[in-house]
């Protein structure tokens, strides 16, 4: 696939990810405290849609290729030297 076709692919997955999240979010608080007598079923299906969402922003996230600089961002803040705040010093 094309980085041009990738990165579109990537954003259309992480942008339905998040507006599958919010939607299941939004439904389930609207079934809780709303008059409307709207099915429970669809209420626990929305707590599921929650995660439905996370795994297409994350697979939105893996075409894109933009996990990896999480990843490397995450790997500096533990593992660099240079960026961790509990370096021993000698003092003389």
């Amino acid at each position: 696939m094309k980085r041009k076709n990738a990165q579109l692919m990537s954003n259309v997955l992480m942008g339905l990810g998040l507006v599958v999240m919010i939607g299941g979010v939004g439904y389930s608080i609207v079934a809780e405290v709303s008059s409307w007598n709207l099915p429970q079923f669809f209420a626990h299906g929305a707590i599921f849609s929650i995660f439905v969402g996370a795994l297409l922003w994350l697979v939105g996230a893996r075409v894109g290729g933009r996990e990896q600089v999480a990843d490397r961002y995450w790997w500096v803040k533990h593992f660099d030297k240079r960026c961790r705040g509990n370096q021993h010093h000698s003092s003389h």
